[in-house]
């Protein structure tokens, strides 16, 4: 099956590629296991290999980016950052991922007892098309640096992307079949968790990972689940106007809105929600959407027909609902799939825009009577991923972070993912985590070991 590429700013073909066959993927998963088997034994060379990918990939950042807007869209100098980011998180699991997996003594009746960390072995991964370098490497780095072997599915719309991550990784001089890139759409990355992998990852929609999930887990495969957030952003009643509008900007439409921790839900407390709502208006208003590959642009077109369509759709429902458009709201009239920047006010729970993961620059803003009305409106939600909280009071702000249900909470700032700190949600956003120690830990084996002197008999409970 042949898969075409499309540049979403010009609605131009940009490649046609040729799908991979089950006997391939069986190929490289064979080829991957045997890589596994010198890659699992030297950390020390793996830290290396990383800092030598960390390397290349600032070398060959224009080009590199510049193959993430041809493909999805995103504004060139936000494709910039994502390189930055991924070379930056290769260096700082280089520095610390010895330590993340090392040997930790156990204080037992034992004359000494372990419990240490060993790679799982050929991790699939089928990974999304909104940071198609980000999200890879987020998993693929802390995992290589246990001593994993990655093979790689990149979304149908990034399909260069993926392959330039090969690409980059052979650059750095990591050992053949320690990371490989698939070519196809979703019967591929079936045959993936088919094949002979250990385990796998999967970040995408709710209703595709459900099948992922069942899929691995029928084959006792260990997975991890990334499906996306509908992140809400409380304003209290003493937040900072003039730095919450901001951050709600940048919130809402980075990567053209298209993001698992953009925020997607605004929640304002009334005594402050017309000078909030009038500043993020105004802020919103002064965004350029055009051309993605201008350093003046802050917003690119969305990834696709199918998702213009969809936030049309999503807009006339909140609409047809007493919903009413604040700015935007509309297609800009040129080629490409480029939408306005929109807010909506009058929100009811009944719209999609509250229900659904809105991927794209709409922006719905509720106003509530008091915080714990907010808190509780956002915690009102299937998924729970991220979410924001603006306040100048750091007590009240801790509280607030404890009683709203999402993996991640960030005070008087934007959710954003950092090496540094565990990613990753519940509900329907997902299981398993990523990045930090505690993704490291995720696809290893974690094995107990203790040495007796000689024959211990104890009561117990198998």
């Amino acid at each position: 099956m042949n898969i075409k590429t499309i540049n979403p700013a010009t609605e131009e073909i940009i490649k046609e590629y040729e799908g991979i066959s089950k006997e391939q993927i069986e190929n490289l998963a064979t080829k991957s296991h045997q890589a596994f088997k010198e890659w699992k034994k030297d950390s020390q060379k793996r830290s290396g290999f990383l800092y030598d990918f960390a390397n290349v990939f600032r070398k060959n950042k224009e080009e590199l980016a510049k193959a993430i807007t041809k493909e999805m869209g995103k504004a060139i100098k936000e494709a910039r950052s994502e390189v930055d980011k991924c070379a930056w998180t290769a260096e700082y699991f280089a520095d610390n991922g010895y330590s993340f997996v090392s040997d930790e003594p156990v204080n037992t009746d034992a004359r000494k007892s372990l419990t240490v960390f060993e790679p799982l072995g050929v991790i699939g991964s089928i990974m999304p098309w909104n940071f198609p370098y980000w999200q890879a490497i987020r998993f693929a780095i802390p995992s290589l640096m246990a001593g994993n072997t990655i093979i790689l599915k990149p979304a149908s719309a990034t399909l260069q992307c993926g392959i330039e991550l090969e690409k980059s990784f052979e650059e750095s001089g990591v050992p053949n079949g320690v990371f490989q890139t698939i070519v196809g759409d979703s019967s591929a990355a079936e045959m993936l968790i088919d094949s002979n992998v250990n385990a796998i990852t999967f970040t995408g929609s709710v209703e595709v990972g459900k099948k992922v999930g069942q899929r691995a887990t029928s084959q006792l495969k260990k997975c991890v689940l990334e499906l996306g957030g509908s992140d809400p952003f409380l304003v209290c009643e003493d937040a900072d106007i003039e730095k919450a509008s901001t951050g709600a900007v940048k919130g809402r439409f980075i990567n053209c809105g298209q993001s698992c921790i953009a925020t997607k839900r605004f929640f304002v407390v009334r005594k402050i929600a017309e000078e909030f709502i009038e500043k993020f208006a105004q802020k919103t208003e002064k965004l350029n959407v055009g051309d993605p590959f201008s350093d003046d642009t802050d917003i690119g077109p969305l990834v696709s027909s199918k998702s213009i369509d969809n936030m049309e759709s999503i807009v006339k429902d909140a609409l047809e609902k007493g919903g009413e458009v604040l700015t935007g709201g509309e297609r800009v009239k040129s080629k490409g799939y480029f939408y306005r920047p929109t807010l909506l006010k009058n929100i009811s729970p009944n719209m999609r825009v509250t229900q659904e993961e809105v991927f794209g620059p709409v922006a719905p803003i509720t106003i509530v009577e008091d915080e714990m009305e907010g808190v509780n409106l956002a915690n009102d939600s299937k998924f729970g991923l991220g979410a924001s909280i603006w306040t100048e009071d750091l007590d009240k702000a801790e509280k607030y972070s404890r009683l709203i249900e999402s993996g991640i909470v960030t005070v008087n700032n934007v959710v954003i993912s950092d090496p540094r700190v565990t990613f990753g949600g519940i509900k329907n956003s997902g299981f398993g985590r990523e990045l930090s120690k505690y993704g490291m830990r995720e696809f290893v084996n974690i094995k107990s070991i203790r040495f007796y002197d000689q024959l211990v008999y104890q009561h117990h409970v198998e």
